[in-house]
């Protein structure tokens, strides 16, 4: 029998960000450093397979500070931490590592600036993420206020409407942001705003990629983790460009064949912290049901890297 013909549309940029590139190095090279274990607090990416294969190598994850001991290093997860957590770290003495993806810690730095110039926060963001816990958790409590929609923005109480600054957690939808943005500016005139878009370069690229890929697809596939904001928003995005059936997945046995019967393009992308192992697992699994072609859509490129802390490579 004769395989069904399948173009398969895959979008460039994809997968790993040098944030996250930066972050796994960072566990890879104290642990080369330190032996294990190496305690990391919270996933250091939002990726299974990422945090499995790093635990495999000596890695020990763990929720909060008090559950790592005194005399083992400890590693911040790339979506930042509140201040409250190097400082209790720098209490106890404890070897410490921040990946902390440079981009959020941009985002920090703006909040805290905006501080000292007397400014109360708007953080646009999700409540509950890693990175809008770590980003609130830079000022006193009550200096930063979160709005998760234009809505929110009808009813966020203020301590003085001309004094008010915003920031964004880096892994939102460009749209939707844009959206939030313009409620914030119309409620309040006066609010200043990043120098530049804090949502970063890699989750802007991603989403074009995808907005220039959908029209192209009757069905898209986004590798990724559930609990990951940027693969989330990919999927949002695919659907709202126009294909009709866009899913999260986080590898090929996860792929639901019967919703894409019938199917003649497919088109596949990668949250940021998605390794390039499980893209290609995915187009494995296409090609051994379809008579596959492969056309990749490329919308930028991209050069970005990021150093690891000083402290790594110095000899131990």
């Amino acid at each position: 029998m004769t395989a069904q013909p399948l173009t398969l549309y895959l979008a460039a940029p994809r997968g790993f960000c040098a944030g996250v590139d930066r972050a796994i190095k960072i566990v890879e090279m104290a642990l080369g450093k330190w032996g294990s274990p190496v305690y990391v607090r919270h996933e250091i990416v939002h990726n299974k397979y990422v945090v499995d294969d790093l635990r495999a190598k000596g890695a020990v994850f763990v929720e909060e500070l008090e559950e790592c001991p005194g005399d083992r290093p400890v590693i911040f997860s790339a979506h930042g931490v509140p201040r409250a957590v190097p400082a209790e770290a720098a209490r106890r003495e404890m070897i410490y590592v921040d990946a902390t993806c440079p981009l959020v810690s941009k985002v920090h730095i703006e909040a805290a600036r905006h501080h000292e110039n007397g400014l109360q926060m708007i953080m646009i963001g999700h409540a509950g993420h890693p990175e809008t816990i770590g980003t609130m958790g830079q000022l006193p409590e009550g200096e930063v206020l979160l709005v998760e929609t234009p809505d929110d923005v009808a009813t966020v109480a203020v301590r003085d409407p001309d004094k008010l600054a915003f920031v964004t957690q880096t892994t939102l939808s460009v749209d939707d942001t844009a959206d939030i943005v313009a409620a914030l500016q119309a409620r309040f005139p006066n609010i200043v705003g990043p120098h530049k878009e804090d949502i970063c370069y890699a989750t802007t690229n991603r989403q074009e990629a995808v907005k220039a890929m959908a029209p192209h697809c009757d069905a898209m596939l986004v590798v990724g983790a559930p609990n990951s904001s940027n693969s989330k928003r990919l999927v949002e995005v695919g659907r709202r460009a126009g294909c009709g059936y866009a899913q999260l997945v986080q590898r090929a046995e996860d792929i639901d064949w019967r919703a894409l019967d019938g199917i003649r393009s497919i088109g596949i992308t990668a949250g940021a912290s998605a390794p390039e192992v499980l893209i290609d697992e995915v187009i494995d699994a296409f090609r051994a049901r379809y008579d596959l072609r492969v056309e990749q859509v490329e919308t930028a490129q991209e050069n970005v890297e990021f150093k690891v802390p000083r402290v790594l490579r110095q000899p131990a």
